[in-house]
């Protein structure tokens, strides 16, 4: 019995932990300290071919910029704050 209900547990809190990886991308191990400054990042990302940047926030070791595509879409770009890659690009349709 015990058996039974720690596998229904674990059934149901597999799926909760796999969409909180989900909401975040792993960017880098550097500190803070060797980040570029947002507005940099705001550049990188507009030179990337995003424009009218409307937020730059930190999520976990990433930045996470608001912003619009070419096409006028609304976009949700995780940037490696040392490196200026492009990690994860969430667009709206």
């Amino acid at each position: 019995m015990r058996t039974i209900l720690v596998c229904a547990l674990a059934a149901t809190a597999l799926p909760v932990f796999a969409l909180a990886d989900d909401d975040s991308a792993s960017c880098t191990t550097k500190p803070q300290s060797a980040w570029m400054k947002p507005e940099a990042a705001a550049s990188k990302i507009e030179e990337a071919g995003y424009s009218d940047v409307r937020n730059i926030k930190v999520a976990g070791s990433c930045y996470e910029i608001y912003a619009f595509t070419a096409k006028h879409q609304r976009a949700e770009v995780y940037m490696n704050p040392v490196t200026a890659e492009i990690v994860k690009a969430e667009v709206d349709d």
